[in-house]
């Protein structure tokens, strides 16, 4: 799921992958248009599997932390409105989901956007974020197993 959920910087919201063409990509906007639009190589175009966020230690995938809020929200939308939220309170609702988040390196606007790619998540049904990243686990270990092997054979 992760991997054909995109954002798309300067465009809001979030978008499913349907189809690759020559120079672009055909996406799908999540909210209730569904309005279907060509995506460049010139936009910055990132999958959700490749984001995280920092924390004091190791960085976060999003599917891990978009977990968390499922289970703390009971898989429906977030408890919060991410634009009328105070500082304080997107900072207390975030130590709720991700307890040891790194409060220099994270913004409000960063808890703002994820609150609202989650609700989004939500709304549209998507919402298998846990088995979505260990599937990207798996495969990555599975690739790493396939060097292995290449590496032996060379």
């Amino acid at each position: 799921m992760q991997q054909t959920i995109l954002a798309i910087a300067g465009k809001p919201g979030l978008y499913k992958l349907l189809s690759r063409g020559k120079n672009n990509l055909i996406v799908e906007a999540l909210d209730a248009t569904h309005r279907r639009q060509p995506a460049f190589a010139t936009d910055r175009i990132t999958s959700l599997a490749d984001i995280a966020m920092y924390t004091e230690s190791d960085d976060v995938p999003l599917p891990t932390i978009l977990e968390s809020m499922k289970q703390i929200e009971q898989g429906k939308k977030a408890s919060i409105d991410p634009k009328k939220a105070s500082a304080d309170e997107l900072h207390d609702y975030f130590t709720k989901v991700l307890p040891e988040w790194d409060r220099e390196r994270v913004k409000n606007s960063h808890i703002q956007k994820l609150i609202q790619w989650y609700n989004i998540l939500i709304e549209a049904g998507i919402t298998d974020f846990a088995d979505s990243q260990a599937m990207t686990e798996q495969d990555e270990a599975e690739a790493k197993a396939e060097e292995a092997k290449a590496e032996e054979k060379a």
